[in-house]
């Protein structure tokens, strides 16, 4: 793929770097106005997935993962930093509460088998087992790091998040590349199905597998492991709150027309509820997230799918529900929420995926718009009533050369004023930040 003429100039300019040292290459959008910095300086690297905290409660430092380990990145001079290094090690997440990185190392090489968690403090670098998972992946840590929240599929043929397969006597997806998968299938004629279609057909054939589930948490207090909730439908997306140590985000996971995907539950069993109830065939909703005070779920709502789009949220206390409308080519594959809970971010996608968006492949910045009663007059039930609104919308990055098969997955820093990404439109893999402000100029 070819570089554009300005970062090759700017890379000319800069001079090659160690491996692990200050980026190589920022330069302006040409298209947004608003400043890029590739962060990591080894093809291959990625940051955390979008839900998953990658931050140190200070907001000073970001952990992400590099080929042959871990590593720390400065939040103001975007240094790296190694932080583990090793074979088959999977990074995490970071504490809410302490400057801790927690990462897996799995005694199978298939990613199915038992596996121990450590934990490695960020300064000093030194680590510490924390707990033996006698199955299954850890997916969130709690609020005040006292749980490990995982699932386990208790039965064989499950679909790991990477597309490949447990069981090897199935035809097993093919890695494309970090964080990317090929869930190719063809027609009964022979024709292929899209990336898009073929993944719902695979996500499917693991959806009616009716594998036995647990999700279940690891207290690293006691090494007791507790079984949350079981079932025989697919549980999946598992996130702790992050500021109630007992309340769980999860899903039923499969073709999203076809599942009541999104629940909470508290860590006791207790609490289990269904967050959103269609009211009409193929409606979606998915690939939700807490809002960073715990209070809200936010989530991507088709009404119905491919057509209408919404950012969507539910209070969890109040269940009062927010929806916000979404234009087909500002759709994007997740969403997010600065801190401050005034702006979201969405990162697009290509025209293969749900929302066939001819010209949807940017990231964005997204900012909540009222829709306010006309002439001041309020509907007597308004306040049990949806409160719509619109988005007001800003370009951050041109991704038109970026492949959709990896997720950008973008998360805010903690200052709010950058959002730290995945891309591969020069080629390999690499991490990167967009400035929220503009460029003077």
């Amino acid at each position: 793929m070819r570089i554009p003429t300005l970062l090759t100039a700017m890379a000319v300019l800069i001079g090659s770097a160690p491996s692990l040292a200050r980026p190589t290459v920022e330069w302006v959008d040409k298209l947004t106005g608003h400043r890029v910095v590739r962060i990591s300086t080894q093809a291959d690297s990625t940051s955390l997935y979008f839900h998953q905290n990658s931050y140190t409660p200070q907001g000073d430092r970001m952990v992400v993962s590099v080929p042959g380990g871990i590593a720390t990145v400065d939040l103001k001079s975007w240094e790296l930093k190694p932080l583990v290094s090793g074979k088959g090690i999977t990074l995490l997440f970071t504490g809410r509460r302490t400057r801790t990185a927690y990462y897996a190392t799995q005694l199978r090489n298939d990613g199915s088998g038992p596996s121990s968690v450590f934990a490695v403090d960020i300064d000093s670098g030194r680590s510490r087992k924390v707990a033996d998972v006698p199955g299954g992946s850890i997916g969130s840590i709690n609020a005040d790091e006292t749980l490990l929240l995982g699932q386990v599929a208790l039965g064989e043929g499950a679909l790991r998040p990477d597309g490949t397969r447990q069981d090897q006597r199935h035809t097993p997806g093919r890695v494309v590349g970090p964080g990317e998968a090929d869930y190719r299938a063809t027609r009964a004629d022979g024709t292929p199905y899209s990336f898009a279609e073929a993944k719902e057909r695979r996500l499917n054939e693991r959806l009616e597998a009716g594998i036995p589930m647990e999700i279940f948490t690891i207290d690293l207090r006691t090494g007791q492991r507790r079984v949350v909730t079981a079932s025989t439908d697919w549980l999946n997306h598992i996130q702790f709150s992050p500021t109630d140590p007992q309340q769980i985000l999860y899903c039923h996971e499969g073709p999203w027309h076809k599942v009541d995907r999104i629940w909470a539950i508290r860590t006791d069993g207790t609490g289990k509820r269904l967050l959103h109830t269609r009211t009409m065939n193929m409606e979606i909703a998915g690939h939700e997230f807490f809002s960073m005070d715990g209070k809200t779920v936010w989530y991507d709502l088709q009404t119905p799918r491919g057509e209408v789009f919404w950012l969507a949220g539910v209070d969890l206390a109040t269940g009062r529900r927010h929806w916000y409308k979404v234009d087909r080519n500002q759709w994007s594959v997740h969403y997010n929420q600065l801190r401050d809970g005034r702006r979201f971010s969405g990162d697009g996608g290509d025209n293969e995926m749900v929302a066939h968006a001819p010209d949807g492949k940017y990231l964005y910045l997204f900012t909540p718009q009222a829709i306010p009663d006309v002439a001041d007059i309020h509907a007597a039930n308004a306040d049990r009533l949806i409160v719509p609104g619109t988005l007001k919308v800003e370009k951050l990055v041109d991704m038109r050369r970026h492949d959709y098969r990896l997720e950008p997955n973008m998360t805010f820093t903690p200052d709010g004023k950058w959002a730290v990404f995945r891309g591969n439109f020069e080629g390999a893999t690499h991490i990167y930040a967009v400035e929220l402000a503009k460029t003077a100029g």
